[in-house]
């Protein structure tokens, strides 16, 4: 089969003028040796994206014909017709302005949407000259691609135990059913989950760490289904109570001394140390070379969320020992 190219210096007339020109017209009888078939390209197409209802086999000499939308072939159903003979199209009510017949009687749809799925029908004439009538059909169903979903969030970067997350995925058909999944387990329904009907928003009341995700939303209609890419959460939470390393709190005067503090946070905390209620140093550690009786005392590590607000300490009292014999009296010597 050649190329496909639109009918030169066509003319073009409305469905009432199918009235006149289909008189001159009746069925036509198809050879049964070489069977008529219709091929999409593409099988599936995405929305916004072209089609070709691509016409096989068709016979030879053929004055023209009919295309429809769905199986049935009234006026109402009737989309777009092809007269051979001169060349004629005719527009029907049906006729969306996207679609365009070619002489080899395929059909064109350019910008698809879901509203263009479904069943088409190709009604062949024969010339007035034969002498047999018997109606032939031919039919080919229109699948659209399910689009790849894709989540949004109300919040980016919620915080723990405060905000409200919901989760929505897109887009929003009727023609959809919407299944979340987490971790890779389709989601349950649970106090902490609360799903509207169509499950198209998912909501999570108070956010916990414990819930970054990933989270996938998937749709399906009666052909198939889709998966969103997977979304994990950055979820602010912290700083939780500080730990102090080691949890010694006897030293003697002489050794090094070394604290620690850690404190669970996202983002991670801000850390200082404080002395005796006075401020040392910020850091995470706290180092002191070769610590004496002077350096007993209350040791605090104070840590600080600047995006939750929030700040939390933990202090320690650490004792240091004199070295042996520093204080006492020296021994007499015996009478």
């Amino acid at each position: 089969m050649g190329p496909l190219s639109a009918p030169p210096c066509t003319q073009r007339i409305t469905w009432k003028g199918l009235l006149l020109t289909a008189s001159l017209l009746n069925f036509w009888n198809l050879p049964t040796t070489a069977e008529v078939t219709i091929e999409a390209q593409p099988p599936k197409v995405s929305e916004g994206k072209d089609v070709l209802l691509l016409v096989h086999n068709l016979p030879q000499n053929l004055p023209g014909y009919f295309w429809y939308k769905g199986q049935l072939t009234d006026l109402y159903h009737y989309i777009i017709s092809y007269i051979v003979d001169g060349k004629i199209i005719i527009y029907g009510p049906a006729y969306s302005g996207r679609e365009t017949v070619y002489s080899n009687a395929s059909l064109l749809i350019q910008n698809v949407t879901r509203e263009d799925a479904g069943t088409y029908t190709l009604h062949i004439i024969k010339r007035s000259d034969e002498t047999r009538e018997e109606i032939r059909y031919f039919t080919v169903t229109l699948y659209l691609k399910l689009p790849k979903p894709y989540i949004t969030i109300n919040n980016s970067k919620p915080r723990e135990n405060k905000d409200v997350l919901a989760f929505t995925c897109e887009p929003k058909s009727e023609n959809y059913t919407y299944t979340w999944w987490l971790n890779g387990q389709s989601l349950p329904v649970s106090p902490r989950v609360k799903r509207p009907i169509e499950n198209r928003i998912l909501i999570l009341p108070s956010v916990t760490r414990n819930e970054t995700g990933p989270y996938e939303c998937e749709i399906r209609d009666g052909d198939g289904g889709m998966r969103s890419d997977p979304v994990t959460l950055n979820v602010l939470y912290g700083p939780d109570l500080p730990r102090i390393y080691p949890s010694f709190t006897y030293y003697r005067s002489g050794q090094n001394f070394d604290l620690s503090c850690f404190a669970d946070s996202n983002p991670p905390a801000q850390y200082s140390w404080t002395i005796n209620g006075k401020f040392q140093l910020s850091g995470q550690k706290l180092s002191i070379s070769q610590i004496t009786t002077k350096h007993s005392g209350l040791y605090a590590c104070s840590v600080h969320n600047s995006a939750t607000g929030k700040e939390s300490s933990k202090s320690m009292t650490v004792e240091v020992s004199a070295p042996p014999g520093i204080g006492r009296l020296p021994l007499l010597n015996p009478i």
